[in-house]
């Protein structure tokens, strides 16, 4: 048993020591003293540094979990990711006095490039199948060489912006103000290879090199420049530098291409959210299609993120939380306040768009097309101005009618503080008449007009329009009270019940009972009666 764990473990010390060899046939070459390590790693601060509590603590997590001050967490199967230079670090660099470009950029002309690069005419000469890219990343040949050309072209950006530092100390005192008037590394490296050593810079051509503008500042700025022209061994050093620059650009074009032609087999959905450079360094880190497809969303765009050493200094205008998403053209395109939001939702979609790779489904990227149309209209949300206020005119004075609520509930409302017709009279007054009063003493009211003309002290009723509407039901009820009121028989007001007699004097009768009494009678004896004609006495009619 202990055999099986000791080979295991020889196993993983060889695998380590192959994962980490790097330029190792230039270590044993003392470079020359600079003020920043050419080759991209962080120098380590020199004497005695006060390191407060919290660096401490982080040093100590870096300890256990593995991670240098400037590393990443690389997951299992996945190969470690070339480290970038920063530009400001190799700002600060001063290689005035380094007189061969060779000596602080060893990168060309290396093992490890040259073994990449001749694997790379391979697999350009005779691409693998479709089949063989579907496999698993640790059984497919060409996605390891994938991950390392995409790291070698990291290393490639990093030694052309110190061979670009190196030309910008050297011409410097030829023509100061040039690194100025020209902020792009690759059109500054031709510009200084046009200008060269001349005398006179008005008589170049710097058509195609840069543009129009451009052109015609440097010319300007050329001829009433302070620079004296160059010794011939230092700008022997400068045209070794252009050419240095030039063939490295070259080669990063030629990794560029394949790792864009070979990400779109393996990964076009993926590739289409953040481009196949960035595409190829989550999978480099993650181990593969598949770790990235398992991975949960929220840790993708922390993928590739650095720590570095503040050593004292503000930590306020460090990026944190920040991996390779965040160096994807949708991210950086975004306005700074959005970027770290919008690295998250591209994070989740890369995961999207990974599960869908490892399917090997929408092979044509559409789907990684879809979800990045969707990003945009998210950034196009996010970034778009909040609607105007909205200035509402003031409505114009007495402007007609107010709209007022209706319905039965209001209209009874309506009514119980309605003014009533009398009170309408009372308000009224006749020119030129005194109206009359009622009250004692001094607390008396005026009718105003009241009774004039009528005589009639009780109003007329309100308008039809205002009386509250009865149900169908209460219609009928009141019909039928009204025919059952026509229906019987009107008794006066002055009726009594009592009735006096010569006998009983005071008699209290049912004068209605009677009445019917005596109706019914008459129905019952007299209804067939009838009226004869009789002729007169003494007339000649005898019956």
């Amino acid at each position: 048993m202990s055999g099986l764990a000791n080979e295991l473990l020889a196993d993983l010390d060889d695998l380590s020591d192959n994962g980490s060899a790097d330029y190792e046939e230039d270590k044993d070459v003392p470079a020359p003293p600079i003020n920043s390590a050419p080759n991209g790693l962080k120098r380590k601060a020199e004497g005695d540094v006060d390191i407060s509590e919290d660096e401490e603590e982080a040093e100590e997590e870096e300890d256990v979990t593995g991670k240098g001050p400037s590393g990443s967490l690389v997951f299992e199967g996945g190969v470690k990711p070339a480290e970038e230079l920063d530009a400001e670090d190799v700002q600060q660099m001063d290689l005035g006095a380094i007189e061969d470009v060779s000596s602080i950029a060893k990168l060309e002309g290396s093992k490890k490039m040259s073994d990449i690069l001749k694997e790379i005419g391979k697999y350009q000469a005779n691409p693998s199948s479709v089949d063989a890219m579907s496999l698993p990343a640790h059984l497919n040949p060409e996605y390891t060489l994938i991950v390392q050309a995409n790291n070698l072209s990291v290393d490639v950006d990093n030694e052309i912006l110190v061979v670009h530092k190196f030309i910008r100390d050297h011409y410097a005192s030829k023509f100061p103000e040039l690194e100025q008037l020209v902020q792009d590394p690759t059109q500054y490296i031709r510009a200084v290879r046009i200008l060269a050593n001349n005398e006179d810079p008005t008589k170049v051509d710097l058509t195609g090199v840069l543009p129009a503008a451009v052109i015609m500042s440097v010319l300007i700025t050329a001829t009433t420049s302070s620079g004296q022209p160059l010794s011939d061994v230092r700008w022997k050093a400068v045209e070794r530098a252009c050419g240095l620059a030039d063939r490295l650009e070259e080669t990063r074009k030629t990794i560029f291409m394949y790792v864009s032609s070979r990400m779109n087999v393996l990964a076009p959905n993926l590739s289409a959210i953040v481009g196949t450079t960035t595409a190829a360094k989550l999978l480099g880190i993650a181990g593969g299609l598949g770790p990235l497809a398992k991975m949960p969303s929220c840790n993708v765009h922390l993928l590739g993120a650095q720590k570095k050493t503040a050593l004292g200094f503000s930590t306020v205008t460090q990026r944190r939380h920040t991996g390779f998403v965040f160096q994807c053209d949708l991210v950086q395109q975004t306005p700074p306040e959005y970027q770290s939001k919008v690295q998250r939702t591209v994070g989740a979609k890369c995961v999207l768009a990974a599960r869908m790779d490892l399917e090997r489904t929408r092979r044509d990227g559409s789907y990684g097309q879809d979800l990045r149309d969707k990003i945009e209209k998210h950034i196009d949300r996010l970034a778009a101005p909040l609607p105007a206020k909205i200035t509402k005119a003031l409505p114009i004075p007495n402007d007609g009618p107010k709209k007022r609520r209706g319905g039965k509930r209001a209209r009874k409302a309506k009514e119980a503080y309605a003014q009533t017709e009398l009170r309408k009279l009372q308000n009224r007054m006749a020119f030129g008449e005194a109206e009359e009063e009622v009250g004692a003493f001094d607390q008396t009211k005026g009718l105003g007009m009241i009774g004039v003309g009528t005589g009639k002290v009780r109003a007329g009723l309100g308008e039809a329009k205002s009386r509250a509407k009865l149900s169908k039901a209460n219609k009928l009820r009141t019909a039928a009270l009204a025919r059952a009121a026509q229906g019987g028989s009107t008794t006066s007001g002055t009726a009594t019940s009592l009735t006096v007699t010569p006998v009983q004097g005071f008699e209290l009768t049912n004068r209605a009972a009677a009445a019917q009494r005596v109706k019914e009678a008459n129905e019952r004896w007299f209804a067939a009666g009838g009226f004869s004609f009789v002729g007169q006495k003494g007339s000649g009619n005898q019956g």
